[in-house]
């Protein structure tokens, strides 16, 4: 347990979800003051990285009041009574409007919480903010036509990564300890990795979302392995309105460390040349990572991807032809106001055949035969999370060209596609010290397992650096 005291200790903000519940039991401090050292941080670092839409510091303080007074009276209202939480634009909060990170889009408030919201708010969670997005989640970058440019704060010149780019940066900035993204081709896990953090991008169901949609899923974003196994165990609680969601489980969310000897990991490094090529320091330090499991006596084997270049190429056809179908039924200049790289994307949609279109979504179920396959062989697969360590904030993606827009997905992809959960978790820096991300994918629906293999490599990794700190005006 933290005791944050002094200048030399962990600061009320940067605690961890089971540690300020640990403190709220002991009356260490309340949910009032924790609220309130949030609420300063992000006031010294939200002008810098502007990760928030919609903070309600009134209402997030009275939650907090309200927090403090049933712990006082030792009857919290779940488990994660009073600690500070995000949601990403995308998923529904009452009462709020939901623009997806673009201009385009028409701001009504909604009748009703999205699942996640309301497994959140019945835990007793304070959910103070939703968190910045591109338009229409179809980038990884915290580029947007509708909320301010997100930078990263391990450096601000560059992108957090999307298309939870809020939730990566609140998270890595210490706007409290619990965010929750959505992820449909990384968008969980490229963040996470290029802030520095653990994200859970679970199996297909496993968290109710609404609309469900192929590959689409929500996740935890957070700073450590028990946080995302906390948030989970509220997360994937059950919601009838998600037809796609799996049955009620009683999964034990509490992971310990998974024991690794003669487990039988594939290193996936090798993408026969599909996507960005893969950069020194990422593969260095991936190599690292798998050597540290086999040093804990684990079976790792080098093992080639199997996702194509025609492949990815047909998914592309199957989203542009998906989105424009989306902004095709806008008047036009409604339509104009999308994000020009997600415009001129979007468009070449409209000239595709049937046939193309529907090609590209008999991709899922190709990716999700191979990586069944792939499976029979291994426990685990370790990789990459992304070919790339960094990209500048102002890029639209690391590559910046509508027409190559999705080069730097090929490590996380196939496993939305295929269904699988997958987490990244903090592996190393590069030489300027800048976070790069070890993805690690297991069985469908094996999510406890691949967070307890997180959890192991957290062990096995040792002490992160310090989390960046904001800067001195």
């Amino acid at each position: 347990m933290h005791k944050p005291a002094s200048d030399d200790v962990t600061s009320l903000h940067d605690l961890s979800a089971v540690d300020l519940i640990a403190g709220y039991r002991a009356r260490q401090f309340s949910p009032s003051e924790v609220m309130d050292d949030v609420l300063a941080h992000i006031a010294a670092w939200e002008p810098e990285i502007k990760a928030l839409y919609l903070l309600d510091v009134d209402a997030a303080r009275a939650a907090a009041k309200a927090s403090t007074e049933r712990w006082a009276n030792d009857e919290p209202a779940g488990v994660l009574d009073g600690v500070p939480a995000t949601v990403k634009d995308n998923i529904a909060t009452k009462g709020q409007p939901m623009p997806l990170g673009a201009a385009s889009v028409t701001r009504a408030p909604l009748a009703a919480d999205a699942p996640p919201v309301a497994r959140l708010r019945e835990a007793g969670a304070i959910i103070f903010a939703k968190t910045t997005m591109p338009d229409y989640g179809m980038l990884s970058s915290g580029l947007s036509s509708f909320h301010p440019l997100t930078r990263n704060p391990w450096d601000l010149r560059m992108n957090p990564g999307g298309s939870s780019a809020g939730a990566g940066a609140a998270a890595a900035a210490g706007y409290g300890p619990l965010h929750v993204g959505t992820d449909i081709g990384g968008s969980i896990r490229l963040p996470a990795s290029w802030c520095g953090l653990v994200g859970l991008k679970p199996s297909f169901g496993r968290v109710p979302i609404d609309p469900p949609y192929v590959g689409r899923v929500a996740g935890p974003m957070t700073r450590i392995v028990d946080d995302a196994a906390l948030m989970m165990s509220v997360l994937s609680k059950p919601d009838r309105r998600d037809g796609t969601s799996l049955p009620p489980s009683d999964l034990h969310w509490k992971v310990a460390e998974k024991p690794v000897r003669k487990l039988r990991l594939g290193l996936m490094l090798d993408l026969g040349g599909v996507g960005q090529p893969l950069e020194e320091p990422v593969r260095a330090t991936t190599l690292a990572a798998a050597k540290a499991f086999e040093d804990a006596g684990a079976i790792v084997t080098e093992t080639k991807g199997f996702l194509t270049r025609e492949m990815l190429d047909s998914l592309d056809n199957f989203w542009r032809a998906r989105l424009w179908d989306d902004l095709v039924r806008l008047a036009p200049e409604v339509r104009a106001k999308t994000l020009p790289y997600i415009l001129q994307w979007a468009e070449r949609g409209a000239a595709l055949s049937g046939v193309e279109v529907i090609r590209g979504f008999n991709v899922t179920m190709a990716l999700r035969a191979a990586a069944a396959k792939l499976f029979c062989e291994y426990d685990y697969i370790i990789s990459p999370v992304s070919p790339g360590v960094k990209f500048p904030a102002e890029y639209a993606s690391p590559v910046n060209d509508p027409e190559k827009p999705f080069e730097h997905i090929t490590y996380t992809v196939p496993w939305n596609m295929s269904e699988n959960p997958a987490i990244s978790v903090n592996a190393g820096y590069d030489d300027g010290g800048f976070p790069i991300g070890l993805q690690i994918v297991g069985r469908r629906f094996d999510d406890v397992g691949v967070l307890g293999m997180a959890k192991t490599f957290e062990g096995l990794r040792g002490e992160q650096r310090p989390w960046p700190v904001p800067p001195v005006k």
